[in-house]
């Protein structure tokens, strides 16, 4: 039986250029820290008033808007802003409603009256609709959404009214900080290694073989696919989802290029090597090199 072993050894130094984007500090606080003395500025999230002296109460990046100081935590529960993409699980079917877990303090709540019916109809809901819940989704289901509102207790409320959200079917579901997925215009992106993948702003992120025309527009969010998925597209799935564990654990900021340049620097190794911790450094500060380059 073989049995590899690996003992501790330098690495070698590799000098990694930087913008100036990247070379600019970020000011970081712990809680008790003095950010400011000037009694001009508003105290925003993280922030209380200590004597005149704006303090920090929680450890993370100082953030400035004009006059509004605020201060970021580096680890955090998911806090939803209206608009974000989430990717959450089903734990109760409720009265009119799915209870859904989304990484945040609280359950978000999904209402039957915030979901598209199949084949898309536009109707009231009945209360055939409310017995069929647990046809359109049932405790366990993965799906996809954008928050709708928050409420007062800071629960968020969910919609799957378009289409490109509902019920996620084969695939590989990936859970990181929040604070490493990059805000963009659209969290969903077929990638050109055949694979597509939904950033969720709650830090979970969904990782499935491209689907064809065909089954994005059949189910209206409801049908998901059960065919075997090929070895080639479980492969590409594979060495995306331990791609995205790389970036994420040397906290790199996950978005649809960064995921694609490591996967392109990865391809010169087996997909089980990419979890060595050596194996990894070196993906991820090849990575890097591409981005800064990217940036300019």
């Amino acid at each position: 039986m073989a049995v590899e072993m690996r003992l501790p050894a330098a690495l070698k130094h590799i000098c990694v250029k930087t913008s100036k984007s990247h070379r600019e500090e970020k000011h970081l606080v712990v809680p008790g820290d003095v950010i400011t003395s000037d009694t001009g500025f508003m105290r925003g999230h993280g922030t209380y008033m200590d004597e005149d002296r704006l303090t920090a109460s929680v450890a993370g990046e100082v953030e400035r808007v004009n006059k509004l100081i605020c201060v970021k935590p580096l680890k955090t529960r998911y806090n939803g802003e209206v608009g974000d993409v989430v990717v959450g699980r089903i734990t109760e079917v409720q009265q009119k409603r799915w209870k859904v877990e989304t990484n945040s303090r609280l359950d978000s709540l999904l209402l039957l009256s915030s979901v598209n019916l199949p084949g898309g109809e536009l109707r009231r809901r009945s209360t055939q609709d409310e017995l069929a819940m647990r046809d359109y989704l049932q405790e366990g289901d993965l799906i996809s959404a954008e928050v709708q509102s928050i409420f007062s207790d800071g629960a968020l409320s969910l919609h799957t009214r378009s289409l490109k959200y509902g019920k996620l079917g084969q695939g590989v579901l990936v859970s990181v900080s929040p604070s490493l997925v990059k805000r963009q215009k659209t969290h969903f992106h077929n990638l050109t290694c055949g694979a597509s993948v939904i950033l969720g702003n709650n830090g979970l992120i969904w990782i499935s073989p491209t689907a064809t025309r065909e089954e994005e527009e059949g189910g209206g969010g409801f049908h998901t696919s059960l065919e075997p998925v090929s070895l080639s597209d479980r492969e590409v799935v594979s060495r995306l989802r331990n791609c995205l564990l790389a970036l994420a654990t040397h906290k790199v900021s996950l978005y649809d290029t960064s995921l694609l340049y490591c996967y392109e620097s990865s391809l010169s190794h087996q997909i089980k090597d990419l979890m060595k911790p050596e194996v990894m450094e070196e993906i991820v500060l090849a990575t890097r090199q591409r981005l800064v380059e990217h940036e300019g």
